[in-house]
């Protein structure tokens, strides 16, 4: 006979799905009210795509670090991942010039960062960008075999930066 577990698989820990509830991209002020026009819908959520999606769903940071979060990764995607290379052997079209390879969002994207990167510092910079930015995990950060209280070390000091990310930003925190 097969023991049953004592968990739900709701609260199970290693599952990497979650149901979470989120606001109706497609809601209309205009039809407020109606059945089919709810404000918020059900979602699934991936928990293991990233560190910051992880500590969320664990309770581990509030709703204004992960805002803070979000957007330091939209700029930090909008900066790196949006350049292009030039190309010199393809000839301009109708009198056109060359195409311009950084756009006027990845200009602004690139200058939000330098203004956080001194309130940061060199090491808040650094774990803030890899853990939001490039998707690292806390082991990761840490390295292969530390200890826990690495980890958490690292947990609590993302918390501090994120703190200061919402500060910057104007986001709610629980202060």
């Amino acid at each position: 006979m097969p023991v049953t577990s004592k968990r739900t698989p709701s609260s199970d820990p290693h599952r990497s799905l979650r149901a979470v509830t989120i606001a109706n991209p497609y809601y209309s002020l205009a039809h407020d009210g109606e059945a089919g026009n709810p404000r918020t819908i059900p979602a699934i959520v991936n928990i293991r795509e990233s560190a910051i999606t992880m500590l969320a769903s664990r309770g581990r940071i509030d709703a204004a670090q992960l805002a803070a979060a979000t957007r330091f990764r939209a700029l930090w995607e909008a900066m790196c991942r949006s350049t292009r290379a030039i190309d010199y052997g393809r000839e301009p079209v109708d009198g056109g010039g060359h195409a311009d390879p950084i756009g006027h969002r990845q200009m602004q994207a690139a200058e939000e960062l330098r203004r956080v990167r001194p309130l940061l510092g060199e090491k808040g910079y650094w774990l803030v960008s890899r853990i939001c930015g490039e998707g690292y995990s806390l082991g990761e950060i840490v390295g292969p075999g530390a200890s826990k209280r690495a980890k958490l070390r690292a947990a609590r000091d993302l918390r501090e930066y994120l703190d200061l990310l919402c500060e910057v930003w104007n986001l709610s925190t629980r202060r």
